[in-house]
């Protein structure tokens, strides 16, 4: 019996403390459906979360000028990475992983941070690919900010309340929907060949943005989930025959790859640490909610022990994970909350089709052709999709605030914070002349206005007693 199962044999004895979310499930958590059908979902979750995969790195490797080849590197180990990560968040090993159908995935949360710091370290005459050594490297250390806060959440939640989650989240989105309309004018390489915001690349990200919105409305579940993907198809079709995609990349591309940990070497700097460190933080609490969110749709419990031994063993695993990510040459890895829906129309909730998932991910990584194919997606029609992406996130943020019930005082705190974050988003040369440590830290809208959060929401009096936690962590470190 593994521990999954063992964990919800214990808890079926003690307490089911669920919601009736889903009261149409085809398969529970550890139901094993036959292999086809198990294969057929998991290709549903795939599609769902492929493109959100495979942005961040391209948008990252685009902004800082790393060459095709490498690239193509960056995505396939990102792929492959998020189907280990995804097979130990799903198997739960050890006290490691929810044991949820919870997908693991290259985060968006840490886009704006990674690209500040891989630019200051090429300003100060770092190559691309040294700028990408100091970012996993400082990813790799950050990453214990996680797995040390994963055995702390009761005292996380009496810092990190909805509230700040809610409005960094909404930072987030809102600072990301600038590199999405960078992209959609034509990126960096538009700046340099002078066609930047040509009317050719706006009517282009346009009709993909056009596609993604319309096709997102559709009454058809199979076109509502496929949404993205297939308007990056089409924009990517179109920008064949335009002459805008150049495949040449590919031919200098091996037909399979082994993963390479630390291919580029490795870096560490203390004032680029900062930033992220606070990241890991906030994602930690975007975790929290996805695994909740997980368990109600796939009729698990939602408080008692097992619940908690689960959140717990989920940020443990985003944590852990985000460490092997950061060895395999990608980007922080964290909880796909896309998922959640995937399971709600399906009705399969079983964390066996997590291990199909992973390896169709892990295949994908393998075959760096895939990852070269993404990479020649026009700037253009990689921004007209993100676009509707990073504005989704901004609104998830807003969800979070208003189910708070915003009073004068959560008002105040939103306001303040997403003032300052966005502050520093537009107008960036205000700290241009201040010290690098101050540079580092506050240049990210996401660190600037979650320091602003948390600190107000800690030092303005009328704040909301928040239920603590600690009994339950150790009841469920008993079971």
């Amino acid at each position: 019996m593994t521990q999954a199962d063992y964990d919800s044999t214990v808890e079926q004895e003690v307490q089911k403390d669920t919601i009736d979310f889903n009261s149409e499930l085809l398969y529970g958590l550890n139901d094993k459906p036959p292999a086809a059908e198990a294969l057929f979902v998991a290709i549903q979750h795939v599609l769902a979360s492929f493109v959100g995969i495979i942005t961040p790195p391209l948008i990252i490797c685009g902004a800082l000028g790393v060459d095709p080849v490498n690239t193509s590197i960056v995505i396939s180990m990102s792929l492959f990475a998020s189907g280990i990560c995804t097979f130990i968040q799903c198997r739960r090993i050890g006290p490691v992983g929810s044991g949820l159908l919870s997908l693991q995935g290259t985060s968006f949360a840490f886009l704006g941070p990674i690209i500040g710091i891989g630019l200051g370290a090429i300003d100060g005459g770092s190559t691309p690919e040294q700028a990408l050594a100091l970012i996993f490297g400082v990813c790799f250390f950050g990453s214990a900010v996680e797995i040390i806060l994963s055995q702390f959440l009761h005292l996380a939640q009496q810092i990190i309340t909805p509230l700040v989650s809610g409005t960094v989240v909404m930072i987030i989105g809102l600072s990301l929907i600038r590199t999405g309309v960078f992209s959609l004018a034509g990126g960096a390489i538009a700046q340099q060949n002078e066609t930047f915001g040509s009317t050719q690349n706006l009517l282009l990200g346009g009709l993909v943005l056009a596609i993604v919105t319309v096709l997102t409305l559709s009454q058809n579940r199979v076109l509502r989930m496929g949404a993205i993907a297939i308007g990056l198809l089409v924009g990517y079709i179109i920008s064949i025959f335009l002459g805008l995609v150049n495949f040449s990349a590919l031919s200098q591309l091996p037909l399979f790859r082994l993963p390479l940990p630390m291919r580029f070497g490795w870096g560490f700097s203390f004032t680029a640490l900062a930033p992220i460190a606070i990241l890991y933080l906030i994602t930690a609490v975007e975790t929290i909610g996805d695994l909740t969110a997980n368990s109600a749709v796939s009729g698990e419990p939602v408080k008692g022990s097992l619940y908690f031994r689960r959140i717990k063993g989920g940020v443990l695993g985003d944590g852990i994970n985000s460490a092997i990510a950061a060895l395999l040459n990608t980007f922080p890895n964290t909880t796909f909350s896309q998922n959640n829906g995937v399971i709600q129309m399906t009705g399969v909730a079983s964390r066996y089709v997590g291990f199909y998932v992973a390896g169709i991910f892990a295949l994908l990584g393998l075959v760096p052709i895939i990852g070269g194919l993404f990479q020649a997606i026009p700037q253009p029609v990689l921004g007209g999709a993100t676009l509707v992406m990073f504005g989704s996130i901004a609104v998830a943020g807003l969800n979070i605030v208003a189910s708070t019930g915003l009073d004068r005082r959560s008002i105040v705190v939103v306001a303040v914070s997403l003032s300052l974050g966005l502050g520093v988003v537009y107008l960036p040369e205000i700290l241009a002349d201040k010290p690098v440590l101050i540079r580092n830290v506050f240049s990210s809208g996401i660190s600037t206005g979650g320091i602003a959060a948390i600190l107000l929401n800690l030092i303005l009096p009328g704040r909301p007693k928040v239920p603590r936690l600690k009994n339950n962590v150790a009841d469920a470190a008993e079971v």
